[in-house]
């Protein structure tokens, strides 16, 4: 593979989205949980939406339970959690695997194209960021520790 519009997706309501609806725009994608010390994240990736959506960002979330069990819900459940505590109304999609043999092809990808801290391809946590170009190319990769605020000038760039 060679871009993010070559993949497809759940959407948290299970139907296929083909990643291609992102064409042209820069991308944001990230593993997210719901009960992790950073799900008070979702606010700041609202915020990023709300500020750079207008100008062409897409910000791309796919919730995980591989970390601690700490995205347990249904979709259902986790649509509610984001709508009622953070008002998302960025793009989500249904609950996925990014390490091991069971990874989404899209973040089996993704890690071998950015590398983490050291050279590492591991997902270490929930909310790691992949910042995308408007090619569809990964261009960086942000630790969980990275507030979302922090990617504004690194956005604006490929904006």
């Amino acid at each position: 593979m060679t871009s993010l519009y070559e993949f497809t997706a759940k959407s948290l309501r299970g139907d296929d989205v083909a990643l291609d609806v992102v064409r042209g725009k820069v991308a944001l994608v990230v593993n997210t949980a719901s009960k992790c010390g950073f799900t008070p994240q979702y606010e700041g990736l609202q915020a990023l939406h709300r500020e750079f959506g207008p100008a062409g960002l897409e910000i791309l979330a796919f919730p995980c339970n591989q970390f601690g069990g700490q995205e347990p819900g249904t979709s259902e459940e986790i649509a509610r959690f984001c709508q009622r505590h953070y008002g998302v109304s960025f793009r989500m999609f249904g609950k996925i695997d990014v390490n091991g043999p069971h990874a989404h092809p899209l973040y089996r990808w993704l890690t071998g194209e950015v590398r983490g801290f050291l050279g590492t391809r591991r997902i270490k946590w929930n909310f790691t960021k992949f910042l995308i170009d408007r090619e569809g190319r990964p261009v960086a990769r942000f630790a969980s520790m990275t507030p979302p605020a922090k990617l504004a000038g690194p956005i604006s760039r490929l904006l």
